[in-house]
């Protein structure tokens, strides 16, 4: 069984100019070869594939896998993590991780949260600010927490990013939407510790990773 490997190289995007907080979710080599070893260890057939634009090269040439073991982040838009798999599903390539429905929705944190919302889960009540006179409408009672609203790894986030009065909320507002160029999430405050859950998908079951 043949398998690709679709990543983020950290190094190639520095190399062409990029800097280090746009690229703090991308992979390092140490991963790719982590990956490619439990792979190989597993008995499969592996290929490095690399981001979206190798991949669409590979395709056009004719290039074929029997799956792709898909850790792509994406570089540019709300739907960049979903690339990856909506370019493999047009092929009919099966993938692992996220279909791009999920990986769509779950990058916009304020379209999860109405999701989640719906579904009645409890989720702190937020405000998505698009520009800074949006802030003058702003109605939640602080403290606050801010953060651009489709970015992960801690991206924008900082000590500053916990608000406690209307002066703090436009500072930061203000330099996260001019950084950043997307709107901003603001949500109540809680506070607590932050846990992150990984569950492996197999035979419709969830089974935690261990």
């Amino acid at each position: 069984m043949r398998i690709g490997i679709t990543y983020d190289l950290r190094d190639d995007y520095i190399a062409a100019g990029f800097g280090e907080e746009e690229t703090v979710e991308f992979d390092c080599q140490e991963t790719i070869q982590a990956i490619e070893k439990a792979l190989d260890g597993l008995g499969y057939e592996t290929d490095r594939i690399g981001n979206i634009k190798h991949l669409a090269t590979r395709l056009a040439k004719g290039d074929r896998w029997d799956m792709v073991f898909n850790i792509a982040e994406g570089l540019a838009g709300f739907s960049r993590e979903a690339q990856v798999p909506a370019l493999l599903e047009a092929y009919n390539i099966p993938y692992t991780f996220s279909d791009p429905l999920v990986l769509c929705l779950t990058l916009d944190k304020a379209m999860a949260k109405r999701i989640v919302q719906q579904l009645g889960i409890p989720t702190p009540d937020f405000f998505v600010a698009e520009e800074i006179t949006d802030l003058a409408t702003v109605n939640l009672p602080f403290p606050l927490f801010v953060k651009p609203v489709a970015e992960g790894t801690s991206k924008g986030i900082t000590e500053a990013s916990k608000i406690i009065n209307r002066n703090d909320l436009l500072s930061m507002c203000t330099r996260s939407l001019l950084e950043y160029r997307q709107p901003v999430l603001i949500e109540t405050f809680l506070p607590g510790r932050e846990f992150t859950v990984v569950f492996w998908e197999q035979e419709k079951r969830r089974r935690p990773l261990v």
